[in-house]
């Protein structure tokens, strides 16, 4: 039995052998074929993801369906700041009255709890919007970096700033009418488009720092001077560090349901993505998770 084992051995060898041979001589010797990689199921009703690197699809569902963006929109809101030109993060913003008169209005959204007269630096505000989703912070900057004599006026402008940016960067299937996601009925983006937007203003080291950050304690300066410490501003995304995970914005409302636009890179491996309108937080941080690792998988 042993030689005969053997012999089966040596034979099946030198079969391997002759057949790599001709092979070669042939100039057709090919790698074998990757493992397919199963493609995931998910619940939330649009998603796109992409080589970020690259810029190639990865996975499609109802890309270029618009719907309603939630707090999402703020990365906009972001891009369009950190585009100014000559923008000085420390530059320092009064909190106005007309601030907290609208997160009134809006019924107390999700907020960074900015005091009225507080003088509050850009960067400041961009951690305030983008860790604990604060529509009181987005306006503040909405208001600093439009154009027009009043409010009103200068947020509308800076909206219009949104838009304008939306079709430079080639996102043809968004229209933005808030600066915070708090929709007047046309505020919509699509998976596709969304992700186009993180890839762009990913490439900004500030944005990156900001929206990696899990937890920002704010000094501001008071209307006498005296210094306040905030409470710590705690990011609503709680995928932060999971499997290389950036960031990057959540979003939640009761048509928008919940969103993530979402970025991750492990092993030299980037992908990045959108998933729209997941039935719950449960499910969306399940979708996200799946897509990360088909993306790895894929790429892989």
């Amino acid at each position: 039995m042993i030689t005969a084992s053997k012999g089966f051995r040596f034979r099946r060898a030198a079969g391997v052998a002759v057949t790599t041979a001709a092979v070669l001589a042939g100039g057709v010797l090919t790698a074998a074929p990757a493992q397919a990689v199963t493609t995931p199921t998910i619940t939330s009703k649009g998603a796109y993801l992409m080589n970020s690197v690259t810029g190639k699809d990865l996975y499609k569902k109802s890309a270029d369906v618009p719907r309603l963006t939630a707090s999402t929109t703020k990365i906009m809101t972001a891009k369009v700041v950190l585009s100014q030109t000559n923008l000085n993060l420390d530059t320092k913003v009064t909190i106005k009255q007309a601030v907290s008169d609208y997160m009134v209005r809006q019924g107390y959204p999700s907020s960074a709890k900015l005091i009225v007269g507080d003088k509050v630096t850009v960067r400041q505000l961009l951690y305030g919007m983008m860790l604990p989703s604060g529509c009181d912070a987005a306006m503040a900057l909405a208001d600093k970096f439009g154009t027009g004599t009043t409010v009103a006026a200068r947020t509308k402008n800076f909206i219009g700033k949104m838009n304008t940016m939306a079709k430079t960067l080639g996102m043809n299937n968004t229209k933005f009418d808030s600066f915070d996601g708090l929709s007047n009925g046309a505020n919509a983006s699509t998976p596709r488009d969304l992700t186009l937007l993180a890839r762009s203003v990913m490439k900004n080291s500030t944005f990156k720092a900001v929206v990696k950050t899990k937890s920002y304690t704010a000094k501001t300066i008071t209307k006498t001077g005296a210094t306040r410490t905030m409470g710590a501003w705690t990011n609503t995304n709680t995928l932060l560090g999971w499997n290389g995970t950036l960031g990057v914005k959540t979003g939640s409302g009761t048509q928008a349901k919940y969103c993530l636009v979402f970025a991750a890179t492990l092993n030299g491996e980037s992908v990045m993505g959108t998933v729209l309108t997941a039935p719950d937080a449960t499910n969306r941080t399940a979708d996200v998770k799946k897509l990360i690792n088909f993306g790895y998988a894929k790429i892989s």
